[in-house]
C-alpha cells in the first residue's frame, strides 16, 4: 500500500503516529507525511537551544526542519512540506496554541485561505497517490488549532477527488490510557511531576475502545519511533503534548 500522514508540525508524526509510519515503512509499504508548518512557535526544551526560538532568533523553524528530515530517515519515510517554494520556505506558519497573539498573524496556518490550502494539499495527494490517508480526527487531538486546521484541510481535499482515498482518524483506546496511567503511578516519582490519576479527564482523541476499529502493535515501529522520538532535539511541542 502506499499511505500518507497529515500532520501540522515536526514531531507531531514521530509523538502521534511513529509507531504506525516505522511500522508500516518496515513492512515494505510506501510511507508519505505531509507536514503544513515549520513549528516556528514551539517550546524549546534543551537550554542551549532556547536562542532559537520565536521570542529570541525565531531561527527554529529551520532547526526543526533538519530535526524532521532525521526523524523521517528514522522513520523510513518521505516527506512532504505544504506550499514548500524555491526558497525552503512553506506558505504557512505555525498558529502557536489558540488565544496566543503567534495565532493572529495573517500568515499563520490556523488563518490561512481555506482554498489554496485544500488545493496545496490536493497537489500532494495527486502527487503521492495513496491508498489511504490518516490525519487527526476533527479535534486535532487536544484541540490544537494548527491540528484542528490540518483535518479540515485534509478531508477537503480527499473529498475532490472522483474516487478518494480511505481515511482515518488518529485515536486512542481508552483502555491504554488507563494502562498507561497505571503505569506512571507505579514507577514515576519526581518531584513536581503530577501524574493524572485514573478518573482525570482525557483529551478528544481518547476514546471508548470500540470506536477503535484499528491498532498498530509492533515492535519495529516502536524501535523506529523511538529512534524518531531522539531525532528531535529540542522536543519543541512538548509543552503541547498533553499527559494521557
Amino acid at each position: 500500500m502506499r499511505l500518507l500522514f497529515i500532520h501540522a508540525h515536526p514531531d507531531d508524526e514521530s509523538i502521534a503516529t511513529g509507531v504506525a509510519i516505522g511500522a508500516y515503512a518496515a513492512a515494505g509499504h510506501e510511507v508519505h507525511v505531509l507536514t503544513c508548518t515549520l513549528g516556528e512557535q514551539g517550546e524549546v526544551i534543551p537550554p542551549d537551544l532556547q536562542h532559537l526560538d520565536a521570542d529570541h532568533e525565531d531561527a527554529l523553524g529551520e532547526f526543526r526542519l533538519g530535526e524532521w528530515q532525521a526523524a523521517l530517515a528514522a522513520l523510513g519515510a518521505t516527506g512532504h512540506l505544504l506550499g514548500l517554494d524555491e526558497s525552503g520556505a512553506t506558505a504557512y506558519r505555525d498558529s502557536g496554541m489558540a488565544g496566543s497573539p503567534s495565532a493572529a498573524r495573517q500568515d499563520a496556518f490556523v488563518n490561512a485561505d481555506a482554498g489554496a490550502a485544500i488545493a496545496l494539499a490536493r497537489k500532494v495527494i495527486e502527487q503521492v497517490r495513496p491508498d489511504v490517508v490518516i490525519t487527526y480526527e476533527n479535534q486535532g487531538g487536544y484541540a490544537h488549532p494548527d491540528h484542528i486546521q490540518a483535518h479540515r484541510i485534509a478531508c477537503a481535499a480527499v473529498a475532490t477527488f472522483a474516487t478518494p482515498p480511505r481515511m482515518y482518524a488518529v485515536l486512542t483506546p481508552r483502555s491504554w490510557v488507563a494502562q498507561d496511567r497505571a503505569w506512571l503511578a507505579a514507577e514515576v516519582s519526581a518531584p513536581g511531576v503530577t501524574i493524572p490519576a485514573a478518573g482525570d479527564p482525557v483529551i478528544p482523541s481518547v476514546v471508548n475502545d470500540a470506536l477503535v476499529p484499528y491498532a498498530v502493535l509492533d515492535a519495529e515501529g516502536a524501535r523506529r519511533q523511538a529512534a524518531a522520538m531522539r531525532a528531535h532535539a529540542a522536543l519543541s511541542n512538548t509543552s503541547e503534548s498533553p499527559a494521557l
